[in-house]
């Protein structure tokens, strides 16, 4: 056992690594097979006053209203799908009301270098949801005959609320 790797019979601290990841919706079932995912990020307005009477000049900063980018998924392009029929339901010109799905993306930990005698194990270690996310934009694969490059398709999401892991 490497005193670097574990202490005590406990891991040691190293960063994860970002190549392994699962991308679920709830209610759709089943994850889909992503190659990217980007933009998870949050923001609060900072909003700036001065009440007329302040000995200060200097503008007192209170927190306004948070505020979420788009997330952007890539993936290579499948057939079937239960994410083609979402993302058809969204981005049609004939849609109901939109579809709003709660997604999953977990960072992986492979545990890769396990004590002598443990099972090695695939855990998710941190995991964000985009709450009543929807699709906002699409975007086919671009196609080019002299090629051989997998055709990678993709879509931006419009949420309301990130959790963030601990």
């Amino acid at each position: 056992m490497a005193a670097d790797t574990y202490t005590n019979g406990k891991q040691s601290a190293y960063p994860l690594t970002k190549m392994n990841f699962l991308v679920s919706v709830s209610t759709l079932g089943g994850t889909a097979a992503f190659s990217e995912v980007t933009g998870i990020e949050s923001s609060v307005d900072v909003i700036e006053f001065r009440q007329g009477n302040s000995g200060s000049l200097a503008p007192v900063k209170i927190p306004g209203l948070v505020k979420h980018g788009n997330v952007t998924l890539r993936m290579g392009y499948t057939i079937d799908n239960p994410f083609k029929t979402w993302i058809q339901e969204c981005v049609s010109e004939t849609r109901g009301q939109m579809p709003r799905y709660d997604v999953i993306i977990e960072l992986i930990d492979t545990n890769p270098a396990a004590p002598t005698g443990a099972v090695t194990s695939v855990q998710g270690t941190r995991t964000w949801t985009l709450t009543n996310a929807w699709v906002a934009k699409y975007n086919a694969p671009d196609l080019d005959a002299k090629t051989s490059d997998v055709a990678i398709e993709s879509l931006e999401l419009a949420y309301e609320e990130l959790v963030i892991p601990n």
